[in-house]
């Protein structure tokens, strides 16, 4: 039997979903730590989110012009 959380604490429906998010979320964050290579600073993965992004819109305003 599930157990019913309140929506207005728990962006869960149920102990169960919230558990089952836990667990895939700190499988993923292992899985990250484990994998090799060098790790990549916020403000550089940051930065080069945004250059794909601004490409993305440049590409799409001459697609539209």
């Amino acid at each position: 039997m599930t157990t019913p959380l309140d929506p207005i604490v728990s962006e869960f429906a149920t102990v169960e979903d919230a558990e089952a998010y836990e667990a895939w979320y700190r499988a993923k964050i292992q899985d990250a730590r484990d994998r090799p290579g060098p790790l990549i600073a916020h403000d550089e993965a940051m930065a080069r989110i945004r250059g794909k992004l601004q490409a993305k819109l440049k590409e799409q305003e001459r697609k539209q012009a």
